[in-house]
């Protein structure tokens, strides 16, 4: 069985795991990083040098960051599902999927300064630069969505679930928002998804 290393509140841990959970693959699941350790072990550094989640083994394959295992796990189990067979449609997905880093580094310091970090010490100048920013950024993929349901066509593809996961703190944090309809009707067909609810829209922490 496919053992995966990450704990439930990890938000790269949640890809891959969404993943796991949409294409119905059987795992056994590891809590490691933050307060679970694990991650600085001689055994986990040996698998993955850079002591970060997720980590999966997949009958003896060691796979680690994020996307990379996403796009494994699309290719080996989701073929036309996932992982669009269409060149093309597949391009469009990995461009989105890639693309999600660059909304997640504007989003990282208003979640870690409204969520892990205490309030006497949040830094609410990083809050309100990050929101603007990821704001804007958020007006990108409304723009894109608005002949589409999903980011690489008709339906669900790897391209969505990074930024599904990134785009479930951005809509769940407490912050402004631009007007994104296109991107609020995207983000309620994700909700409506057993393994997303599952998954990636839990509770911020």
């Amino acid at each position: 069985m496919l053992k995966i290393w990450g704990r439930t509140n990890s938000v790269n841990a949640k890809k891959a795991l969404w993943a796991l959970e949409e294409l119905k693959v059987p795992y056994e699941r590891v809590d490691a990083g933050m307060q679970f350790g694990v991650v600085n072990t001689p055994e986990y550094r040996k698998m993955n040098p850079n002591g970060l989640v997720p980590t999966i083994d997949d009958d003896g394959f060691i796979l680690w960051e994020s996307h990379a295992i996403v796009r494994y796990l699309s290719a080996k189990h989701g073929a036309g599902g996932l992982w669009p067979t269409d060149l093309r449609v597949r391009a469009d997905a990995d461009r989105w999927m890639d693309w999600a880093f660059t909304f997640a580094a504007a989003l990282r310091p208003v979640f870690w300064n409204l969520i892990r970090t205490s309030a006497e010490q949040r830094d609410h100048k990083l809050v309100a630069e990050g929101a603007q920013k990821a704001g804007e950024l958020a007006t990108y993929v409304e723009a894109h969505l608005a002949d589409r349901p999903y980011v690489a066509g008709e339906s669900l593809t790897m391209g969505d679930i990074p930024l599904g996961c990134h785009l479930q703190l951005w809509f769940r944090l407490d912050i402004a928002r631009p007007a994104v309809p296109h991107l609020q009707a995207w983000f309620e067909r994700l909700c409506a998804r057993p393994a997303y609810a599952k998954i990636v829209d839990t509770a911020l922490s």
